[in-house]
């Protein structure tokens, strides 16, 4: 797949390569496979939809590298979650990296353009998707074989809904196409964009799978729930209009399935947290938290993106990649101490350089040995800021995982987890929807926290329960999985100088920045190919 010129027209060759076991197929010379052998009947489908899920997971053709699905940008940098990462979590206070490829430092600064290769890249990335989902959805229709093909549409039309939700928040005002077309597609509107992501999770609720009753690493209907339960939460952000109401409840019925909060502490070190994070996340309970998860295999889904980057990249200094189930670290990922100093319980003892070696938090995965809280240098100091130690490929017994060598990760990555909408549940009663209740939310809190640290010393009561307790917390659960950007912007802190972080606006102390980087812009060469597209403000 060529780097595409113009938004959201593919036609994708479908190669049936997944990480997902269960729809795993042998790859399929693209020369003699046509969308006719691949839509034959219903298990052909079945293989075509695992590109779905594989192309937000891997990044080409062959594995991690060559034959790549994009050109023009670093195949494993544009894998789909890696860009997430960049561009949700490095523009905010949980994330700097030392590296200085073209584009990525400015990420932090908050001061990229049109032309950044990590903005454009997520674009493309996710055009790509709309296109395979559109391919698919077409083709499985025209089958009309039973309810399993039914399914298999529905399971394509939640993943481009998914796509647009991102394409909403990152971009706003975007093409809305659900046809393969030749035309160069006009510009909806982000209410518009808004409006179909909520319309289509609600059709296909009830045609995707009860709770459960998919293999593991496949939607079902608790999945267009929370979605619809993220949508409505942003859905002042995204439109002007408070939707807390219906966030309420579709996280009441996201909360009600058959999901639950792992507490298996698999590993006996008194945390169940870490245990979400391991190389066998996918089996030793956190796999029951997990309601949209990107599957990763060492051996059989190799990516320089997903979980290989966040446990490679993290990894410096003094730390042993041994520990981690690597080869070796690639020095780049730190965080600021805005995230650390979130996690207020620290204990007293510290160690040779005054740093705490000991949360009472268990979800402050953090390593300090010859780390430094605060940053004075980026770029290439590795020892500025703390390091994460929250993902690792190593199971619950400290095995690494399957690749020998220990270049490629095992570990899932959660997308959507239970404890996210827990979250969510909180901050919409406390923005005043209708049909939650307090004393509830708290419980939702309290049940993460308890996890955390392994009993109730760090339970709060209701009284203690206000949105900036919600935005921290938010921060300690759910740091580094895609998330505070969006956050940031809900709560105004992103771009205004109410909260600052070391580096924001490339200012040591912080500062404030244009309200227009609440958004990225639209690629520049996409402008230049469609004259029916508008740039987004700033840019």
């Amino acid at each position: 797949m060529n780097y595409i010129k113009k938004l959201l027209f593919v036609i994708p060759t479908l190669i049936l390569v997944s990480c997902h076991d269960d729809l795993d197929q042998t790859p399929i010379d693209p020369d003699s496979f046509t969308e006719t052998n691949v839509f034959a009947n219903a298990d052909e489908a079945k293989g075509a939809l695992a590109k779905l899920y594989a192309s937000l997971a891997l990044t080409g053709q062959q594995g991690p590298s060559g034959q790549p699905d994009i050109t023009g940008i670093d195949e494993g940098t544009s894998q789909y979650s890696r860009l997430l990462f960049s561009l949700n979590e490095l523009t905010t206070d949980h994330a700097v990296i030392g590296w200085g490829d073209p584009g990525l430092p400015n990420l932090h600064a908050m001061n990229w353009g049109a032309g950044n290769d990590f903005t454009t890249g997520m674009y493309y990335r996710l055009a790509q998707e709309v296109s395979f989902t559109n391919s698919f959805i077409e083709n499985a229709a025209l089958l009309n074989e039973n309810a399993e093909v039914e399914a298999y549409v529905a399971e394509a039309r939640f993943l481009r809904a998914f796509t647009y939700y991102n394409l909403l928040d990152l971009f706003g005002a975007v093409p809305l196409v659900t046809v393969v077309s030749t035309e160069l597609p006009e510009q909806s509107t982000r209410a518009e964009i808004f409006s179909f992501v909520e319309s289509e999770l609600l059709a296909i609720q009830d045609l995707l799978k009860e709770s459960g009753a998919n293999e593991y690493g496949r939607v079902d209907r608790v999945a267009a729930w929370a979605l619809l339960s993220k949508l409505y939460l942003n859905a002042e952000v995204f439109t002007g209009e408070d939707r807390y109401t219906d966030a309420i409840t579709f996280s009441n019925l996201a909360i009600n399935a058959s999901y639950s909060i792992n507490t298996n502490d698999a590993n006996g070190n008194g945390s169940a947290y870490d245990e979400l994070f391991l190389a066998d996340n996918n089996s030793n309970g956190a796999q029951n938290e997990f309601i949209f998860a990107l599957n990763f295999d060492g051996n059989n889904s190799r990516t320089y993106g997903g979980t290989t980057f966040l446990v490679h990249a993290a990894i410096g200094g003094s730390m042993d990649a041994f520990n981690f189930g690597v080869n070796g670290g690639w020095s780049g990922l730190r965080t600021t101490k805005a995230l650390v100093n979130k996690f207020d319980y620290a204990v007293s003892n510290t160690d040779a350089d005054g740093n705490p070696i000991e949360w009472e938090d268990s979800r402050a995965l953090f390593y300090t040995d010859g780390q430094n809280l605060e940053i004075n240098t980026i770029a290439n100091t590795f020892t500025d800021g703390y390091a994460v130690t929250k993902f690792k490929n190593v199971d619950a017994t400290g095995a690494p995982g399957v690749d020998e060598g220990g270049d490629f990760v095992d570990t899932d990555l959660p997308v959507i987890r239970l404890a996210e909408i827990y979250l969510n549940y909180a901050e919409a009663v406390l923005r005043g929807g209708s049909g939650g209740d307090l004393n509830t939310a708290t419980g939702y809190i309290n049940a993460l926290r308890t996890r955390a640290f392994g009993s109730t010393a760090g339970n709060i009561s209701s009284g203690d329960l206000d949105l900036d307790f919600i935005l921290d917390e938010r921060a300690r659960e759910l740091y580094w999985e895609g998330q505070r950007r969006t956050d940031l912007i809900r709560f105004n802190d992103y771009t205004t100088g109410s909260y600052l972080w070391p580096f924001k606006g490339g200012s040591k102390s912080g500062t404030a920045v244009d309200d227009f980087r609440k958004l990225f812009p639209l690629p520049s060469n996409i402008i230049l190919i469609n004259p029916n597209l508008t740039q987004n403000t700033g840019y």
